[in-house]
């Protein structure tokens, strides 16, 4: 039996998608300007 793709790791999780990441960039700030503008509960990771 092969094995699944997802293996989670939550250090990169949080490295790939969390919020200071997505702060960093000026596209990762759009993102979150964006999600917040659809009034989604969660802004990030």
């Amino acid at each position: 039996m092969p094995k699944r793709t997802y293996q989670p790791k939550k250090a990169r999780r949080l490295k790939k998608h969390g919020f200071r990441h997505r702060q960093s960039t000026a596209s990762g700030r759009r993102i979150l300007k964006s999600r917040r503008q659809k009034g989604r509960r969660r802004v990030s990771v």
